[in-house]
C-alpha cells in the first residue's frame, strides 16, 4: 500500500522509450533504470534549453498531420520522440496503489534528437560573455575601460541577488583574484578587450592593496581583505588574518593558493614578468612556511610530505595551540588545490621552456612546479583513498592519519571533492603521458617508464572515483551532483545525506569537467560521456539565472533555486570562479574530446595579448593539459595577420609559438595573438 493523498514536485531526466498519443503520455527511463509514465495536458509547456543570452532555441520540426485538431496530442507528437533526452518537471501524485506523474515543463536538450545544445560551438562562449558582462555592469555600470581606482572604489565581494552592494563593504583578496581568473578566462575565450582591461586593472589593485612582502623581498603573503570604514569615516583598513568561518584568525593555505588563481591565468595571457614575480614569491611562501618536506623535521614538523592547512599569523607556524582544531592538519584544500588553482596554468606557460633572456629563472621555477605537482598528485593517490568507504578521506593529521571528527566535516564526504580529484588526476595523467612521450622521443625510454606509471596510477583512481560518484554521488533520477553525504551510511540506503539532498553550483562544475575529461581518457567509452551530458543538462536547465545573467549557488534536488540567506548572493566568499572555469574548460574539452558531427568541426580559438620583450620571445598556447595526439594548432593570427606558415611549430605536439621579430604585428605596443586549434579524432 502506497501513501495516501501524497503530492510533490518531481523532476526526472532520462530518455524517451515510448510515446502514446492517446494517453496522452510517454514513458521516460532514468539512468537508475526506473521508468516513469509521464502524462501531458493543456498546461504542459515544452521548451528547448536556453542559454543566458535569452535566445529561443526551439527549432523543432513540425510533425505533419499527426495529432491535427488536438493541440495536446499535436505538441506531444511534435516534441517527444523515442530516444530523445528530456528533463521533465511536474507533479507526482500517490494515493494508495494509484500513482500519476503529470508534466508541467518539458525541457529538450536540443531541437534535433541525439544532439545537445551545450555541445554547440558557441554555447559556452555565449555563457561566459553574459556572465562577465553582467558582473562588470554590476560593479562599474557602463564603463568599458578600468583603472586601479575603479576597483578600489567600486569593487565589493558581497553582492545581493540583484548584483547590488550590501552593507558588508569587505573586499576579499582571494575572491578578487578569482574574479581576475574569470575575466582572464573570458578574454582567453573571446579576445574581447573589455575583459582584458578589467583584469589588468584588477591585477594592479590586487598587488597594490593586498600584497605583503617579507623584509628581504623573497616571500609574498596575501592579506585576507580590506574593509571600508563606516559611519562617514573616510578610508579603509587591512584585514590580515582570515575571517572565514573555519579559518578565523589564521592564515589558511587555500586562501593564499587562490590569490594566485587570477594572477596565473592573467600571466598566461600576457607573460607579464612582474606578475610572475609575485607568483614566484608566493610559492616561496608555500615552501617555507606550509610545506612539510622531509627536512622540515629540523623545524619541528613531521616531515611527512604535503602542506599544512593553516599557520598562525604571529608565529608563522602550523603547530601552535592558537590554531585550535586546525593545528598541524593537512587537508584536500592544502594539498590538492595547488593543482587546479595555479599549477596547471603555470606549468602550461613554462613547459616547454620559453625562449628569451628570462629562461634560466623560468627553468628554476618550472623545476619547483614539477616537484609540487608530482608530490601533491602522488599524495592524493596514496593517502586519500579509503578501503572502508567509497569516498576519499579529506582531512589528516601531520602523519596522514585520517581525521573524522573535524567540526562540520566529521566522517563525511563532499561529493564535489571526489569529482575534483577525478578531474585533476586525469589532467595530471595527461601531463605525465606528455612527459613520457617527450622522454621517449629523446631516447630516454627508461626515464619515461616512471611517468607512465604515474599516469596509470592517477588514471586508475580517477576512473574509480568517477564510477563510484556516478553510482552514489549523482542523482540517477533527476541528474546533478549532490553535496555532502555520510562516508559510511548508517542505514540500508546507498546514500545518506548530511543535511538535505541539495546541489551546489561548484560541484556541478566538478562533475561536468571530470566526466568530459575521463571520456577523453577512456577510448570508446560511452558511460563517462553520458554522465557528462547528464550533469551538463542539469546545470544548463536549472542553475542558470536567466533574469540576471548569472547562476544560482544552490538548488533543491528538483532544481528549484535556494535563495535564503547567503545562497541568494551573486557574489560572496564562496560564490564565483567555478562557473567561469566550467565554461572555459567545458568549451575546450568538448571541442577536443566530443565529436562535433552534423557538418560541424572540432575547432576552437583562444586569445593572448603580449607586450614584446627580450625576456620571453615565445609563448606556450596549449589550453590545458592534453595527451599527445589529441589537439593541433590549425591557424595563428597576430593582430589580424595570418602568420601560420612562419609561426606554426613543425611538430604537431609542440604548442610553443615564437614571438620573435613580430615587429610588423605589434599594435599599440602589444601583440594580440589568436590561436585556432582542432581536436583530433574525438572519441565519440
Amino acid at each position: 500500500m502506497g501513501l495516501r493523498n501524497f503530492y510533490q514536485g518531481l523532476t526526472v531526466f532520462g530518455s524517451v522509450i515510448s510515446v502514446d498519443p492517446q494517453g496522452p503520455s510517454f514513458c521516460l527511463r532514468a539512468r537508475s533504470g526506473d521508468v516513469f509514465d509521464v502524462f501531458v495536458g493543456p498546461e504542459t509547456y515544452y521548451r528547448v534549453v536556453s542559454n543566458l543570452d535569452g535566445v529561443n532555441r526551439d527549432r523543432v520540426k513540425e510533425p505533419g498531420n499527426a495529432g491535427a485538431g488536438d493541440d495536446i496530442r499535436y505538441r506531444l507528437v511534435k516534441y517527444i520522440q523515442v530516444d530523445r533526452a528530456v528533463a521533465v518537471s511536474g507533479v507526482y501524485q500517490e494515493n494508495g496503489n494509484d500513482t500519476r506523474f503529470e508534466a508541467r515543463t518539458i525541457s529538450l536538450v536540443h531541437s534535433e534528437p541525439g544532439r545537445f545544445v551545450f555541445e554547440e560551438t558557441h554555447w559556452w562562449i555565449s555563457q561566459t560573455m553574459q556572465m562577465a558582462d553582467r558582473i562588470l555592469d554590476h560593479l562599474f555600470d557602463a564603463r568599458r575601460s578600468y583603472t586601479i581606482d575603479d576597483f578600489s572604489k567600486f569593487y565589493q565581494t558581497q553582492l545581493n541577488i540583484l548584483g547590488q552592494p550590501v552593507d558588508d563593504t569587505t573586499q576579499e583578496c582571494a575572491v578578487l583574484s578569482r574574479l581576475i581568473y574569470d575575466l582572464s578566462s573570458a578574454y582567453l575565450l573571446t579576445g574581447a578587450d573589455r575583459y582584458f582591461l578589467a583584469a589588468k586593472a584588477a591585477v594592479a589593485y590586487l598587488q597594490g592593496a593586498f600584497r605583503s612582502l617579507s623584509h628581504d623581498g623573497e616571500y609574498c603573503f596575501w592579506a585576507f581583505g580590506r574593509r571600508r570604514n563606516l559611519q562617514g569615516e573616510k578610508g579603509e583598513y587591512l584585514l590580515i588574518a582570515s575571517e572565514g568561518p573555519d579559518d578565523h584568525g589564521t592564515l589558511p593555505l587555500y586562501e593564499q593558493i587562490y590569490a594566485l588563481a587570477g594572477l596565473t591565468q592573467f600571466y598566461r595571457i600576457t607573460l607579464d614578468l612582474d606578475v610572475l614575480e609575485d607568483i614566484r614569491r608566493t610559492i616561496n611562501t608555500f615552501e617555507a612556511f606550509y610545506h612539510d618536506a622531509p627536512d622540515a623535521v629540523n623545524k619541528g614538523f613531521a616531515g611527512k610530505g604535503g602542506y599544512y592547512s593553516h599557520i598562525d599569523p604571529v608565529t608563522m607556524r602550523p603547530d601552535v595551540d592558537q590554531l585550535g582544531n586546525n593545528k598541524s592538519q593537512k587537508n584536500w584544500n592544502s594539498v590538492g588545490d595547488h593543482i587546479p588553482a595555479y599549477l596547471v596554468n603555470l606549468i602550461l606557460t613554462l613547459d616547454p621552456l620559453p625562449q628569451g633572456s628570462a629562461r634560466p629563472m623560468l627553468e628554476d621555477l618550472l623545476q619547483r612546479c614539477w616537484g609540487i605537482l608530482e608530490e601533491t598528485s602522488e599524495l592524493i593517490v596514496e593517502k586519500f583513498p579509503d578501503a572502508q568507504s567509497d569516498y576519499v578521506n579529506e582531512r589528516f593529521t601531520a602523519e596522514w592519519k585520517p581525521i573524522h571528527d573535524y567540526r562540520w566535516q566529521q566522517n563525511r564526504a563532499v561529493v564535489g571533492h571526489n569529482l575534483k580529484i577525478a578531474w585533476n588526476l586525469t589532467r595530471c595523467a595527461y601531463y605525465f603521458q606528455t612527459r613520457a612521450w617527450r622522454l621517449r622521443n629523446s631516447g630516454k625510454s627508461v626515464e619515461a617508464v616512471a611517468f607512465d606509471q604515474r599516469a596509470n596510477k592517477a588514471l586508475d583512481l580517477a576512473r574509480r572515483l568517477g564510477n563510484k560518484m556516478g553510482e552514489l554521488g549523482l542523482d540517477k533520477i533527476r541528474g546533478g551532483v549532490f553535496d555532502c553525504v555520510e562516508r559510511n551510511p548508517s542505514h540500508t540506503m546507498p546514500t545518506q545525506f548530511v543535511w538535505e539532498a541539495t546541489k551546489d553550483f561548484w560541484q556541478q562544475e566538478q562533475g561536468i569537467l571530470a566526466y568530459l575529461i575521463l571520456h577523453g581518457a577512456t577510448a570508446n567509452d560511452k558511460q563517462f560521456l553520458q554522465l557528462a551530458r547528464e550533469c551538463s543538462t542539469f546545470w544548463n536547465t536549472f542553475f542558470l539565472d536567466h533574469e540576471r545573467q548569472g547562476y544560482f549557488f544552490r538548488v533543491t534536488e528538483n532544481g528549484v533555486p535556494v535563495l535564503a540567506g547567503e545562497y541568494g548572493r551573486k557574489s560572496g566568499h564562496a560564490i564565483g570562479y567555478h562557473a567561469f572555469e566550467l565554461a572555459y574548460l567545458a568549451h575546450v574539452y568538448t571541442r577536443t574530446f566530443v565529436a562535433a558531427g552534423r557538418e560541424a568541426d572540432n575547432g576552437f580559438c583562444i586569445y593572448f595579448k603580449v607586450q614584446p620583450s627580450p625576456d620571453q620571445t615565445s609563448i606556450n598556447v596549449l589550453p590545458d593539459f592534453m595527451p599527445p595526439g589529441k589537439l593541433e594548432i590549425a591557424r595563428i593570427r597576430a593582430n589580424g595577420v595570418d602568420v601560420t606558415r612562419e609561426r606554426k611549430p613543425a611538430n604537431a605536439n609542440d604548442f610553443q609559438v615564437s614571438l620573435k621579430d613580430l615587429v610588423g604585428n605589434v599594435k599599440d605596443g602589444m601583440i594580440e595573438l589568436a590561436v585556432e586549434f582542432r581536436g583530433l579524432a574525438p572519441t565519440s
